[in-house]
């Protein structure tokens, strides 16, 4: 797999560094993608792995190693990470172009339509 799938919103990167700070440990990974499930059908996914996949994409940003797998990829390509929130509580969202429809709460998607 070549390009990364997802772009990293840079406002969202601080947060993403934050986050990690506090679940992740050093040789742990971010992974990011779907997995089945939610009220639209595919759940978001962002969490700390503790591997890399032989099918996974990799990127780097301010240190932290992201991962995405390749059934994920197809889904999120050109969505981009983005945070939204305040000082008491935040949430990492995707805003993604395949999405035919999300759920109200933005945490799952029903997918346009692939072929």
């Amino acid at each position: 797999m070549s390009a990364f799938p997802i772009q990293i919103d840079p406002r969202a990167i601080p947060h993403l560094v934050k986050w990690f700070a506090k679940r992740g440990t050093e040789g742990q990974v971010i992974r990011l993608g779907v997995k089945g499930g939610g009220c639209s059908g595919f759940e978001y996914v962002v969490r700390v792995d503790d591997r890399i996949l032989p099918i996974d994409a990799v990127t780097e940003v301010e240190g932290l190693t992201l991962v995405c797998d390749e059934k994920s990829a197809r889904l999120l390509e050109g969505s981009t990470l983005t945070y939204s929130g305040n000082l008491l509580s935040g949430i990492f969202s995707f805003e993604n172009p395949n999405a035919a429809k999300s759920c109200g709460c933005g945490t799952s998607f029903t997918p346009k339509n692939l072929g």
